[in-house]
């Protein structure tokens, strides 16, 4: 049974354990259960485990970006690699690729562990233009999903 007791959500109920005043959201209409929560925060999701479905451990969410003109979360940021922080790689993923493992408190980006490590990425001192089309587009291509704002 995963632990929430610090600052995280209960996944299966989407109840948070956070102070009041805190909230944030997250769009499940696409892949909603009845066993899934359909609001979260954001700070809930920072930090979870990313797997891949053969299991091996792609790293884990370091950031959500969010497309503030259509209100929605456009990308997640993934750092994956590295040793105690040290070199870690970050990846953006589209929102739309990674999907929610609520009794294990993780999400799975279904794509081989091979694929990730040669896919776009940057370092935590150059990040790329999230709101160009053109990167954007290609990065979606990349991981086999469909643009968010053509959703």
């Amino acid at each position: 049974m995963p632990d929430y007791t610090t600052n995280k959500s209960d996944y299966t109920t989407g109840t948070p354990n956070y102070p009041k005043g805190r909230m944030g959201a997250k769009d499940y209409t696409t892949d909603y259960t009845k066993d899934q929560p359909r609001v979260l925060s954001a700070s809930t999701i920072t930090g979870d485990k990313v797997r891949n479905a053969a299991g091996e451990d792609l790293g884990e969410i370091k950031e959500l970006m969010i497309d503030l003109n259509r209100g929605r979360i456009a990308y997640a940021v993934l750092s994956f690699g590295g040793f105690l922080g040290m070199g870690d790689k970050l990846f953006a993923i589209p929102w739309s690729a990674l999907s929610i493992k609520p009794d294990e408190h993780e999400f799975v980006l279904n794509v081989d562990k091979n694929v990730l490590e040669q896919a776009p990425g940057f370092d935590k001192d150059h990040w790329p233009d999230f709101a160009n089309t053109e990167w954007a587009t290609n990065l979606h291509s990349y991981y086999g999903s469909r643009p968010y704002w053509e959703i």
